[in-house]
């Protein structure tokens, strides 16, 4: 049997785009989620918000706050939408977190969730918060940039 592509292999769930426009992006870790089997059916089924989620790190093991899973209506015990979900990462990626962590302004956002084969990953940013004008010229280097792909396909013509 030939192997499946990769768009079966990595499936999203959600993305977090607003966290492209809060944050700048440093540097990006992929977690494992503990997870319960309703939730996994949850995502599966009915996907996930991570808008207003953060991962932190507390006693040397890395949490995901926030996100909401919606239940899964055929489980026999159901899941708690909202509730605070371990994060799979090893000593030293954690103690590497916590390092970049100190640092004034940076923030641990999960960026995607996804499915690598049957396991539910979170792909985490840290990321530095944006201020107002930082965003304002990211949104006009966007239009420069859109304007200016327009003008090549309109001479091109």
């Amino acid at each position: 049997m030939p192997p499946k592509p990769d768009k079966e292999r990595y499936r999203d769930v959600a993305q977090n785009r607003k966290a492209f426009h809060e944050f700048e992006i440093v540097d990006r870790v992929e977690a494992g989620i503990v997870l319960l089997g309703s939730e996994v059916k949850g995502l599966r089924e009915r996907g996930a918000s991570i808008r207003d989620a953060y991962a932190q790190l507390r006693d040397g093991e890395a949490f995901l706050v926030g996100l909401h899973i919606p239940e899964y209506f055929n489980a026999r015990f159901g899941h708690e939408p909202t509730r605070t979900r371990k994060l799979l990462l090893n000593r030293r990626e954690i103690d590497r977190i916590g390092v970049q962590l100190s640092e004034k302004g940076l923030s641990l956002v999960p960026l995607r969730i996804y499915f690598k084969g049957s396991r539910a990953k979170v792909e985490l940013g840290l990321g530095r918060g944006k201020k107002l004008y930082d965003k304002r010229r990211a949104i006009a280097e966007r239009d420069a940039k859109r304007d200016a792909d327009r003008a090549i396909r309109a001479a091109r013509r």
